[in-house]
């Protein structure tokens, strides 16, 4: 492969924002973050892929996984305040605590843990032929791609969480009704 380790690239991503972006992976959003990954790679001449498609699997390989751990890391989290008797305004704590012991980014973290996945995934992928530009240019490409797809408006979710405040948040019911809810103001707004 053309490109080695660029220097630690941790920290560029949202310099200067005074802002805090809420971020969330959607899984129907993966196809269409890994599609438009590949293209505007490809297109910098930053990679050079012979089956543009085995990519973005392989992208979404790596979303998926983060996914999945996720919901391991949830699960583990629930578990443990049941095992405790916690309440549930301790969840966000418990979750931290739990994704910290595997090693595992969450909340503002995350946006840096999945470019460094991503980045990971190209430099050793057997679809991806050559990669010419450094780690540090691809995470820059890559960064508005993600954000685009993951950022969360706040007042959106702020009148989402409202609606579904009578959920447990963290359970697998407040995941489908977050979605549920979300749509539907987005529909109702013309979003």
């Amino acid at each position: 492969m053309g490109a080695t380790r660029a220097g630690d690239t941790k920290g560029f991503v949202g310099a200067g924002s005074l802002r805090k972006q809420r971020m969330r992976l959607y899984p129907a959003k993966i196809p269409a973050i890994t599609s438009e990954i590949v293209r505007t790679l490809t297109a910098a001449g930053d990679i050079e892929v012979g089956q543009p498609k085995e990519v973005e699997q392989d992208i979404a390989s790596v979303l998926n996984q983060y996914l999945e751990t996720d919901r391991q890391v949830t699960e583990r989290a629930k578990d443990m305040m049941t095992a405790r008797s916690m309440p549930q305004s301790e969840f966000g704590r418990m979750k931290r605590l739990v994704a910290d012991q595997s090693q595992f980014k969450i909340g503002d973290e995350m946006l840096d843990y999945l470019l460094d996945q991503i980045v990971e995934m190209l430099m050793h992928s057997a679809n991806v032929e050559e990669v010419y530009a450094e780690d540090v240019d691809m995470r820059r490409k890559m960064v508005p791609v993600l954000k685009k797809h993951m950022d969360v408006d706040d007042d959106l979710d702020r009148e989402t969480r409202a609606h579904i405040r009578h959920v447990e948040e963290g359970t697998r019911t407040w995941e489908i009704e977050y979605r549920r809810v979300m749509e539907e103001i987005k529909r109702r707004k013309g979003m």
